[in-house]
């Protein structure tokens, strides 16, 4: 028997992250701000990147189902060293999106793979974040992560492989 879900209400000023159901944006998120819950349920948000489409450069605002917005994923300390094959997420266009760690460039940046484009795109490490995911009102590390990762470095080294 699956636990039952929990609800999470937000609360004007909560900062959240809003699943995208565009095509060519699916499985990316952006980050966004709670402005109020409605009698129906559903929730307005004001993004913080994405801006209007009109002439005028103001956040975009968005009425929302509560399945798609989730709170801020927890941040989490990685000192800029991520392992390889580690579920990441990059932020890119205005997003986060989710991939995995595929090699490294120089000290600071790192090569992570997306399996929704088949991309392979070369980040700096403070455009990357350890990957979690929003499971019955918790999160979690992805299933892809590594208990204890080892730097990037390290496992080239025993690996005996080189990745420019």
């Amino acid at each position: 028997m699956r636990p039952p879900l929990k609800r999470v209400d937000f609360r004007p000023g909560d900062k959240v992250e809003v699943c995208s159901k565009e095509e060519g944006f699916l499985g990316s998120y952006y980050e966004a701000t709670i402005l109020s819950r409605l009698e129906t349920g559903r929730y307005v948000v004001r993004y913080k990147t994405l801006l209007r489409d009109d002439a005028v450069s103001e956040p975009l605002t968005e009425t929302l189902f509560p399945r798609d917005i989730r709170p801020s994923p927890p941040k989490v300390y990685s000192r800029g060293e991520f392992s390889l094959y580690q579920a990441v997420d990059a932020f890119d266009n205005d997003g986060w999106w989710s991939g995995e760690i595929t090699g490294r460039l120089g000290p600071h940046h790192y090569y992570v793979y997306f399996r929704t484009t088949n991309e392979e795109i070369a980040y700096p490490s403070n455009k990357i974040r350890v990957h979690h995911e929003w499971v019955n009102g918790d999160w979690i590390l992805s299933q892809r992560e590594q208990p204890q990762p080892q730097p990037l470095q390290n496992q080239q080294q025993q690996l005996g492989q080189q990745f420019n």
